[in-house]
């Protein structure tokens, strides 16, 4: 197939669109009021839907593509400066103080001294309640240590389950069944109530990845995780009405969870019932690094082992890992974390080769506070044969981290945040995180109000134009595909305000929407050649987006998902 035989010269604007305050005039209109004729479309043979213009189910039309700049869009650095450090994420992931001795022991810091606790004795019990409700579980333990009345305010199920339920956002259980008190519950899962306080998970396997929902069942007292699908409710496509030449991909998701085989699975023992000897035993647990998870039922082959892991103190330097894999890092550089972690590549890239230990030692928490509460690592195999003698098939470690809220939380001025499901026709649906990251000195901002004489109607225009239609726009995999992997942005806006302004489409269905310029990325398969395109990014509404790549002549959609609504159980 020779290049003089496809023609890729698509014009810059396919809307008829009505004017606006510093739009140029350049995007106002197309050549005659029209859009100049396509020619040769190649397409698959009868294909589920169909494009307008060169079809990227046969990766040798990539190369026939245009590529954009990719300023801002290669900045790979894994330094300190894509980490989260809203301060709010770090008081929520604070660790224990500790001291560390000359000799390298590090033990926890206790302000606990006689006559601290002679002087709380003196005050009425509901006073020392309420100052012991402001110290963490850990701290109440050592509370708990310095004499008798404390110990009986530090074991009080008053505070135990306000620290259950302080780690289950948007399900509030009433008993600490099947445990007979609140402490007990919380002893029963601790060190594992962070994965259902952050909710959401989102993990290195392969090139797709893989997303789960972790939840707390009450009915059985366990923690569990199941991954989150989408579907599709019809497939297909069909011409643009306004423009035969563009193609709209239709899209109804269906968005559940996979609750045939968890995930990861904690079910909770009350103290004493394996060896009753043992349940007013005051010998510390040591702290395991790596947990059985016995979800296997009857014959099936499967095991996995849940492991904690320890954040990496020194990030890569910015000149190094630019590209994927990125030395296998999770989270990748362009999703914002306060926790990285090395993950263990399973054959996902040609680089995969080099391998790495992801069990070191060094690289496991020896001490609770070097836990990290936004990732961990799950290890799963096949055994074939008695467990003495079974052979371990398949191994591979898998990473997962979370989200601090903030990312994807809507507000007024930032009113697409969140997490959001979208169509890419054959390779099915994929969850993205769209994130709108605050600029320079928005934080110091002072609130919009309304001026004398200013109606709600002009006042709302105004806080429109000036606090929510600017700043960039970022769409990233949370799950990917076997082109664009996990991890990586799918499509970027630079400017949602006047400089990136395209217009205000006029024809159905997509009228009122506003038209600002993107740039979507696409690649070959096993993410080589990769490059950014030219498309548009139509701002349809706070829950619904689409997309028009127009080199591709078609316009997919996407939509947010309320993740709160699988967080208890039906």
């Amino acid at each position: 197939m020779e290049e003089s035989n496809i023609s890729t010269s698509f014009p810059q604007l396919i809307w008829r669109t009505q004017s606006a305050g510093g739009s140029r005039s350049g995007k106002e209109s197309s050549e005659n009021g029209q859009r100049r004729p396509s020619t040769i479309t190649l397409n698959a043979p009868n294909p589920a839907v169909s494009y307008g213009g060169i079809d990227p189910v046969i990766e040798e039309n990539l190369q026939f593509v245009e590529s954009v700049s990719e300023d801002g869009l290669r900045d790979t650095s894994l330094s300190q400066g894509r980490a989260m450090t809203n301060s709010s994420w770090q008081r929520r992931f604070s660790s224990v103080p500790r001291i560390t001795s000359r000799d390298g022991g590090s033990s926890y810091v206790y302000r606990t001294s006689q006559s601290i606790s002679n002087n709380l004795l003196t005050l009425p019990s509901e006073l020392i309640d309420a100052i012991l409700s402001y110290l963490t579980p850990v701290e109440l333990v050592g509370v708990s240590a310095v004499c008798r009345a404390l110990r009986d305010h530090a074991l009080s199920d008053l505070h135990w389950q306000r620290h259950v339920l302080s780690n289950l956002p948007g399900h509030e259980i009433s008993s600490p069944y099947p445990c007979e008190s609140w402490r007990e519950l919380y002893v029963c899962h601790d060190p594992y109530w962070f994965l259902t306080r952050n909710k959401l998970w989102f993990c290195d396997r392969e090139l797709t990845g893989q997303m789960i929902i972790v939840r707390y069942d009450e009915r059985r007292g366990c923690i569990e995780g199941y991954q989150l699908l989408a579907t599709r409710a019809r497939d297909g496509s069909e011409p643009w009405l306004a423009d035969q030449g563009v193609h709209i991909h239709y899209f109804e998701p269906r968005v559940k969870l996979h609750l045939d085989k968890p995930i990861l699975q904690f079910n909770a023992h009350r103290l004493g019932w394996n060896d009753p000897s043992t349940e007013s035993a005051s010998s510390p647990r040591r702290l395991m690094a790596e947990h059985p998870m016995h979800m296997n039922s009857g014959s099936d082959p499967r095991f996995s082992n849940f492991i904690l892991t320890k954040p990496l103190e020194d990030m890569p330097s910015p000149g190094c890992d630019l590209r994927f894999p990125y030395g296998y890092v999770w989270p990748p550089p362009a999703i914002p974390a306060g926790h990285r972690v090395r993950g263990q590549p399973a054959g996902i890239h040609h680089l995969s080769s080099l391998g790495l230990e992801s069990g070191s030692p060094e690289r496991q928490p020896l001490h609770p506070s070097e836990i990290s509460d936004q990732t961990f690592q799950i290890r799963q195999w096949m055994e074939l044969g008695p467990p003495q003698l079974g052979v371990h098939l398949g191994e591979e470690i898998v990473t997962y981290s979370t989200l601090d809220p903030v990312l994807y939380t809507p507000t007024a001025e930032k009113p697409w945040r969140g997490i959001w499901v979208g169509d890419y026709s054959g390779h099915g649906c994929e969850f993205l995180l769209i994130n709108q990251p605050d600029g320079a000195g928005e934080d110091d901002q002072a609130p919009l109000t309304p001026r004398e004489d200013e109606t709600e109607e002009a006042f709302q225009e105004r806080f429109l134009r000036e606090r929510v239609y600017k700043g960039r726009l970022e769409a990233i995999k949370l799950t990917g595909d076997p082109n664009v992997p996990r991890g990586e942005y799918t499509f970027v806006a630079d400017d949602l305000g006047e400089n990136g302004y395209v217009g205000i489409a006029l024809e159905p269905p997509f009228q009122g929407a506003r038209v600002v310029e993107s740039k979507g990325h696409i690649a070959a398969m096993g993410f080589s050649d990769d490059k950014y395109m030219e498309s548009q990014l139509l701002l349809l509404s706070h829950n619904r987006l689409a997309q028009y790549w127009v080199s591709f002549g078609h316009i997919s959609f996407y939509e947010r998902v309320d993740i709160d609504q699988f967080l208890v159980p039906k």
